[in-house]
């Protein structure tokens, strides 16, 4: 009988529960209602009680309560100030880290330490040491979440003040400095594969308005990274000029020498610094030959030919090189690298392996820009009078501009030296008075082709 009565007890306590549950559930529900509607039309002061009583209660019943409560949060905190402002900064670290435990699939470790590192350096609650640790277990934890532009920023910026005050080795800032630009190029070349699928189709206008918003967000962010790459290369600054690189590298040459990540970014940074006269980049490169005989390690052998004098040696280890690399990116990259090189001693052939570099990838704006700039310099050598000359510059400034559009996050850079070689170029003035309007000029130099003097 006792029996009995404990189990129709227990039962009755379950169905109470079960009840109470349900009930509290319905009025989550209602209230999650209620606060979304208040927050779709941005008033955040009538959205706050209801969401705060489904946060607090029912906090995994939907992802808005997370998405909208940052903003409700984020509201409160732009219109208090004191401790209250500091309360509610708070409140915001603590949902952040609520969503990795109610939503983990949807905030990962590098989105949650991102968004809590942001907060902090904005209201000045972290040093640079413990935002640049957040950041750091964040990059080592969830690398392949660890994409926004500001915080990898932040990530590489905060090491390296931490750096100047005497407290992380120049060794960290490189090997940080690495992972940032890697992973900026990374994502970057996601968005540009997204932009030369699209691009034919938006210029002959068979592009869907959905395929439009697509484009339109991928330049934008390829814009993003753009600015952002260039921030860390100025905050690096001179910090990885030869006078740091060459020391810091022969005093580690012997430990690292059979680590190929190591020699590999030694060599890269110091054939990207102008500093291969130095014979520790020969003795770099031969420990990269040693260890992995790639297509970057011939490269860089053709170089070294290169400055000895032997061009014919040190073409053929040039073209061994691209045909090593069977990642096309990565070709890309080999034949650009290759025409800077070359340009020293032909800008025929220098535009020749850009053009192949473009071939390889069609995004590979730093090929366009080069091909601009052996334009420009050519402008002197080319057309038998001022006009024809000056009119080259038109060639130049078509070149820059496709660079940008192939490649957003070079945009900056492209629109300043298309204008650059546009203003170089004959004005309106000078196409009346030379009557050119309109006529196409040709190009008896190594540039060849022509060019359409624009209509007045």
């Amino acid at each position: 009988m006792k029996t009995k009565i404990y189990v129709t007890a227990i039962l009755f306590l379950g169905a109470m529960a079960i009840g109470t549950a349900q009930a509290q559930n319905q009025e989550c529900m209602t209230n999650l209602s209620i606060y979304v509607e208040h927050a779709k039309v941005k008033n955040y002061e009538a959205a706050y009680t209801p969401w705060k009583m489904v946060y607090d209660n029912c906090p995994d019943i939907n992802k808005a309560n997370f998405i909208y409560g940052e903003r409700i949060i984020k509201d409160k905190i732009e219109k208090s100030s004191g401790a209250e402002k500091d309360k509610y900064i708070q409140d915001l670290l603590t949902l952040y880290d609520n969503s990795a435990k109610n939503f983990p699939e949807k905030y990962t470790p590098a989105v949650v330490a991102i968004d809590k590192a942001l907060l902090m350096y904005e209201n000045k609650m972290g040093s640079d040491a413990e935002i640049y640790e957040i950041l750091k277990e964040a990059y080592e934890k969830d690398p392949k979440n660890f994409k926004n532009p500001r915080a990898l920023y932040l990530y590489f910026s905060s090491l390296v003040d931490l750096h100047k005050g005497g407290n992380k080795e120049l060794q960290e800032v490189f090997d940080v400095y690495d992972n940032v630009t890697e992973k900026i190029e990374e994502e970057n070349k996601k968005l540009t594969d997204i932009i030369t699928n699209l691009l034919p189709k938006d210029s002959t206008g068979t592009i869907t308005s959905k395929e439009k918003r697509k484009l339109k967000i991928a330049t934008t962010n390829s814009e993003s990274y753009g600015k952002i790459a260039g921030s860390v290369d100025s905050k690096l600054g001179a910090l990885a000029d030869c006078d740091n690189l060459i020391p810091l590298y022969e005093k580690s040459f012997e430990e690292k020498k059979g680590d190929i990540k190591w020699v590999k970014r030694a060599v890269g940074r110091m054939f990207s610094k102008e500093c291969t006269d130095d014979p520790l980049f020969r003795k770099l490169f031969e420990a990269q030959l040693a260890l992995e005989p790639s297509a970057q390690a011939y490269m860089y052998g053709g170089l070294l030919k290169q400055k000895s004098g032997d061009n014919n040696a040190a073409l053929e280890d040039f073209n061994k090189a691209v045909e090593l690399e069977t990642d096309s990116y990565k070709r890309s990259n080999i034949l650009y690298k290759i025409a800077t090189i070359v340009r020293k001693t032909s800008k025929s052939q220098a535009r020749s392996y850009a053009r192949q570099a473009i071939k390889a990838d069609a995004a590979n704006g730093k090929a366009y820009l080069l091909i601009a700039n052996l334009y420009a310099t050519s402008a002197n050598d080319c057309g038998s009078t001022p006009f024809e000359k000056r009119s080259l510059y038109w060639k130049a400034a078509e070149m820059a501009r496709q660079a940008g559009r192939v490649d957003p996050a070079l945009s900056s850079n492209a629109n300043q030296s298309a204008a650059s070689y546009s203003a170089k170029a004959p004005s309106k003035t000078d196409i009346f008075n030379s009557g050119m309007a309109g006529k196409k000029i040709s190009f008896d130099c190594w540039v060849g082709g022509s060019v359409t003097v624009p209509n007045i």
